[in-house]
């Protein structure tokens, strides 16, 4: 495998948790724009992609196999859990 296809698999590994991790973030701003005013979407953003990552990463080494359904479903709970910690659980500068 060259080093150009490493990265585009390495990319493509990565891309559906940047997105969702993007997305809930802004959507989290969105929702409770009041109660995060003082978050940055960025650190939001930052927070729920590192969880989701590391529950991709998980969910490779129990299946053996990227793509399974209780892989997402931990990605999506890893992000919750990490945009509630950013977002209301740790105090604001």
């Amino acid at each position: 495998m060259s080093p150009i296809d490493a990265a585009w698999h390495v990319l493509e590994f990565s891309f559906p948790t940047l997105a969702m991790s993007a997305t809930a973030a802004a959507f989290a701003k969105l929702l409770w724009r009041r109660e995060l005013g003082r978050a940055r979407w960025s650190q939001l953003a930052l927070w729920a992609a590192a969880a989701a990552l590391l529950a991709q990463v998980g969910g490779l080494l129990a299946f053996g196999r990227d793509g399974r359904i209780a892989t997402y479903a931990a990605m999506a709970a890893a992000a919750a859990v990490a945009l509630w910690w950013a977002g209301f659980a740790r105090p604001h500068r």
